[in-house]
């Protein structure tokens, strides 16, 4: 399929006319050819002063500043300033994911487009703050939810631009002030969305520096944001060494960690869906999404035909000598067997053509991701590769394959994926695996609202229980009571 430049900038003007005038996008598959969509235009000029600083005490001071005076704003500023951040995300989503595509040189830019507005588009605002009241004879009680204060929220370089949407409409809509600390390998990209969020409250009549962000981030930074007494909450998404640290702050902590989400097929299964969802699953920005699939066990009996339905929906199937020789690339050095290992950082978020060109394959950009077969203690299972090749293991029937998905899995309750019709197996894993998202027959990325029902969130807080947060989860709660009055029936 052959699309002219022309052709492709009249679709890339419709869709961002929609996105402007806040229609719902629909987000299906992606085509089967890519479209390589051109750079797009820079954005518009600040014009509400530059909420980046050079200290965290500086940044402290004014995010402090700013949520004093948000608190004394009536509600309808703060439902204001909600729609327009969606608004102003919906309409630089492309703008945003160019930047963080080039700048991480990690994972796909149509899938970061999708990214941006699937944050936009479905975290939950103020609506889901509902307060709670009970009347009777004793008389009125008034349940509400208010803000923390300032938080400190340290985001990924895998997420860049897509977290700083996220925590900045779930973290508002709850009234909070919040600092962001990006990744030193994605601060130029991640910094702008947070300058775009500043743009969007002050147009909506809210404070100046609501958010802000340090901007030369460092490890030091993150650490002084995590122990600095103006800071009440935090909000970290990363490795474990990140959630370790965080976790030993003394505050509260919401920590979204990683994640080694297994998927389990068995002989019930549509395996047509099944070869779909998991490529489009594990290749979705190039793995670099936490709740990407990771690691397929396959019950044999149906294992070669779900292979052959992978690879007709974008998939190569290596053998195991090539297999080894890509192994000597991906990993730093090779790990014992059932262990994981460290990836080379070289080839995280790369395109299956990159990876197979290490072998001598050359393909093109369709080819979405790499697949191998291997046994149940191949390093590629018991880690978490963040790059498009996904190992698949013979299981002898399903029982077999979940207790292998809660090893592989790793204690993490993260994310897991089953394709089945067995009531008796879907519910099985369901309560074997633990998980904060558990996906049923569709790509894990359903479990976020991405062709899935419910909200979205990109910050999935499974090491403190939180689990998809939202605005909720950001929010302390209070409760108010009038001792014997106002019952008024």
């Amino acid at each position: 399929m052959m699309i002219d430049d022309a052709r492709i900038d009249v679709i890339v003007q419709q869709v961002m006319a929609e996105l402007r005038q806040g229609e719902r996008v629909r987000h299906g598959p992606q085509p089967e050819l890519p479209v390589i969509i051109h750079p797009p235009a820079p954005s518009a000029p600040l014009r509400h002063g530059d909420n980046l600083f050079p200290d965290v005490d500086s940044a402290v001071a004014a995010a402090n500043q700013a949520y004093r005076q948000l608190y004394d704003m009536p509600l309808s500023v703060l439902e204001r300033m909600v729609s327009h951040i969606r608004r102003v995300s919906r309409e630089n989503a492309q703008l945003l994911a160019h930047e963080a595509w080039q700048e991480t040189g990690m994972g796909r830019y149509e899938d970061k487009i999708e990214k941006n507005l699937l944050n936009a588009n479905k975290v939950p605002g103020t609506e889901i703050l509902k307060p709670t009241s009970w009347t009777g004879d004793d008389g009125l009680t008034l349940v509400e939810y208010a803000p923390y204060g300032v938080i400190g929220s340290i985001i990924p370089s895998t997420n860049a631009t897509s977290t700083v949407i996220c925590n900045t409409i779930g973290m508002v809509a709850a009234g909070n002030a919040v600092i962001f600390n990006a990744h030193p390998g994605a601060k130029a990209c991640s910094n702008h969305a947070v300058q775009l969020m500043n743009e969007a409250i002050v147009e909506a009549g809210g404070p100046a520096n609501l958010v802000c962000a340090i901007s030369n981030p460092t490890i030091e930074t993150a650490q002084q944001i995590m122990r600095h007494p103006g800071v009440k909450l935090l909000t970290v998404t990363g490795g474990e060494g990140v959630v370790r640290e965080a976790m030993k702050s003394g505050k509260r902590a919401i920590c979204a960690g990683p994640g080694n989400p297994p998927v389990v097929v068995d002989e019930t299964a549509d395996l047509d869906q099944a070869g779909r969802g998991i490529v489009r699953g594990a290749s979705f920005d190039n793995n670099i999404i936490c709740i990407d699939e990771k690691e397929v066990f396959a019950v044999a009996s149906i294992a070669d035909e779900l292979k052959r339905q992978m690879c007709r929906h974008g998939a190569i199937e290596i053998d195991n000598q090539q297999l080894n020789g890509l192994m000597k690339s991906i990993f730093k050095q090779m790990p014992p067997p059932g262990t994981p290992g460290l990836m080379n950082i070289a080839f995280i978020g790369k395109n299956a053509s990159v990876l197979l060109k290490e072998i001598g394959i050359e393909v093109g950009d369709e080819i979405r991701l790499v697949l191998a077969e291997v046994e149940r203690d191949h390093p590629l299972v018991w880690t978490e590769q963040m790059m498009p090749i996904i190992p698949l293991v013979r299981v002898s029937n399903a029982d077999e394959g979940i207790d292998l998905a809660k090893e592989a899995e790793r204690g993490f309750r993260h994310t897991a994926v089953m394709y089945s019709k067995n009531l008796d197996n879907l519910s099985r894993m369901a309560r074997v695996i633990e998980c904060s998202i558990f996906v049923k027959n569709g790509p894990s990325f359903a479990g976020v609202g991405y062709g899935g029902e419910g909200f979205c969130s990109f910050t999935i807080a499974s090491p403190t229980g939180e689990g998809i947060t939202n605005p909720i989860s950001f929010s302390r709660i209070r409760r108010c009571v009038l001792k014997d009055h106002f019952r008024i029936v």
